[in-house]
């Protein structure tokens, strides 16, 4: 049997849980999607496909999670034991450990850039013949082999570090200091931001919704981004489920994820696009790292104290990073600790080992190994893609296929319920949801994804 130990308190169980899915997709994923695809236009639809695919399927990996309280594969094990559901859990451990080795990666080059910060070399001096500075020095500092590996490492130590410290004094309490503290660095931006002189032009492009840009293409990536900023699909919400206990209010703890999950991405349009109008760089085309480590040094360089703006930026990525990596690591960690009945220490240190060998690999694929490629990708891209494209829909599509199935008759009805001590009227359209409407939407992304690869 699995360790019995549940978060200590409410606030701890929604900090940890918030902290799982808040990520750096939230961060610099959905400006740049809200940039290309019609300002609130696209915050609508997402918000839409929150309600729709993400909530649902959160809801049924904390009915599974919670009803079985242990790991991916046990969970299935213990609620249809004998059968052969249980292969589902694979999907969800596969995806977070790959995920996991590219991530602490991102992470790294987050600790560096905050470093660089800190100590005002970011700033110090243009780069010699770069009509571009900050787009050179990132591509200095991510094909570098050597600072990346050294970060990456670091990473990896602190999160054994904490993982070490278990459930209650690990995971709770770095949540219950790092949440807050990754909401007020928010609100400090979006007050400097909102009195920026673009801030009204800044705010009316977020706010104003422009739905000549909406085509079929943004749907789909609306719903991708429901579905990826709310960690569905790879275990974590199944594994901090197992910890939550059982007179924890399921679709209120789930409003309040989803909820916060949204608020930090808001809360980076508001940042974000009154500094872009504000320092005339509307014309650019934002996507993925470049936004956060090209355009947000520049924005801090024309503004007072860039160091101490570029810190407190970088500090936020890197609680955002570090929370999710935390998240991830644990989803293997309870695994080890729950099917090969191994000690915490043990497990966690058999978890991290082979991220010192793997995270390197990962790195260096944006460097001196950027020559091995499959199907045009890097090793990096390759795990990226095979995690976040394949494994993580993929194991959210089964899971609905086992609500249809072979779930035990009312898990949903009765988790949901707390086993008839609340009311929860919600309950038969979520499993609705679950069962006929999510199932669509994943295959929809599927084969777009497919489409575009």
């Amino acid at each position: 049997m699995g360790s019995n130990v549940t978060f200590r308190s409410k606030i701890g169980l929604v900090a940890a849980t918030v902290g799982s899915a808040v990520g750096l997709g939230n961060i610099w994923r959905f400006p740049a999607e809200t940039q290309a695809n019609g300002g609130a236009a696209f915050l609508l639809i997402y918000i839409l496909c929150v309600a729709v695919l993400g909530l649902p399927l959160m809801l049924g990996e904390f009915a599974i999670g919670r009803a079985a309280g242990s790991d991916p594969i046990s969970d299935y094990k213990r609620l249809s034991p004998g059968s052969r559901w249980w292969m589902i859990g694979i999907t969800g451990i596969l995806a977070a450990y790959v995920i996991l080795c590219f991530y602490t990666v991102v992470a790294g080059w987050t600790l560096e850039y905050l470093v660089d910060s800190v100590s005002g070399s970011l700033y110090a001096a243009t780069v010699a013949g770069g009509a571009e500075p900050y787009k050179v020095i990132m591509e200095q500092n991510i094909t570098s082999d050597l600072k990346p590996v050294i970060f990456s490492i670091i990473l990896i130590l602190a999160n054994g570090a904490i993982l070490l410290g278990g459930v209650q004094k690990g995971i709770e309490r770095i949540s219950n200091l790092m949440m807050p503290l990754l909401f007020l660095l928010l609100l400090v931006f979006c007050v400097a931001s909102l009195t920026m002189p673009g801030a009204g032009a800044g705010m009316k492009f977020f706010l104003t919704p422009d739905f000549s840009k909406v085509t079929a293409s943004t749907v789909i990536n609306a719903m991708g981004q429901a579905f990826f900023s709310l960690s569905l699909g790879m275990g974590v919400l199944m594994t901090y489920s197992a910890y939550f206990p059982k007179d924890t209010r399921l679709g209120k703890t789930s409003v309040i994820v989803a909820g916060c999950d949204m608020l930090v991405a808001i809360m980076m349009g508001v940042i974000i696009f009154p500094a872009i109008m504000t320092f005339g760089l509307e014309g650019e085309t934002f996507e993925g790292a470049s936004l956060v480590f090209v355009t947000m040094p520049e924005i801090f360089a024309h503004m007072p104290m860039p160091q101490l703006w570029s810190t407190l930026f970088f500090l936020l990525l890197l609680v955002a990073a570090l929370t999710s990596t935390i998240s991830i690591s644990e989803v293997a960690v309870r695994f080890l600790q729950d099917r090969f009945k191994m000690t915490r220490r043990k497990a966690v240190i058999l978890v991290m080992l082979p991220l010192f060998l793997l995270s390197p690999i990962c790195s260096l694929a944006n460097g001196s190994l950027s020559d091995i490629q499959l199907f045009g990708l890097t090793i990096f891209g390759m795990m990226d893609f095979f995690a976040t494209n394949i494994l993580l829909p993929l194991g959210a599509l089964l899971m609905a296929l086992y609500y249809i199935f072979a779930a035990p008759k009312g898990l949903l009805r009765n988790e949901l319920t707390n086993n008839g001590l609340i009311k929860a009227p919600y309950a038969a359209l979520v499993e609705m949801l679950i069962k006929w409407v999510a199932p669509v939407l994943i295959l929809i992304i599927f084969v777009c994804t497919f489409i575009k690869f």
